[in-house]
């Protein structure tokens, strides 16, 4: 009996060091494997053109930034084809679907709408 408890102990610890030993190869296998990603890393980092220096970074116009410009659009009408027999291609197309406006008045809210969606209502209560 007391010799299968002492085999029995010495399994249970051999298993624990089997784990321990299993766990710290692992861990050395994720150590090596992040070292070969920093290297890697930094073998890329040095084929990539330097970055340039503060004198060389973009200026400012004299003039200022740019400004955005706001204006109203409308769309632009598909161009009908010369007969029910021919077909358009892109080249008969025009580049944007939409053209400015000639009209460049910003509609405004009626006095006294609130201006909200959804309700229509004159927001007063």
């Amino acid at each position: 009996m007391l010799m299968q408890s002492t085999e029995m102990q010495l399994m249970a610890v051999s298993d624990a060091a089997r784990g321990t030993l299993g766990a710290f190869l692992g861990g050395l296998v994720l150590v090596g494997a992040l070292v070969w990603a920093v290297r890697l890393g930094m073998k890329v980092r040095r084929k990539e053109p330097r970055r340039p220096r503060p004198d060389e970074q973009p200026q400012l116009p004299r003039s200022g930034p740019v400004q955005e410009v706001r204006e109203l659009r409308e769309p632009d009408e598909m161009p009908r084809a010369a007969d029910r027999s021919e077909r358009l291609k892109p080249r008969n197309l025009h580049a944007s679907g939409s053209k400015r406006s000639p009209n460049q008045d910003v509609p405004r809210w009626n006095t006294g709408d609130s201006g909200s969606f959804g309700s229509g209502g004159s927001g007063k209560t």
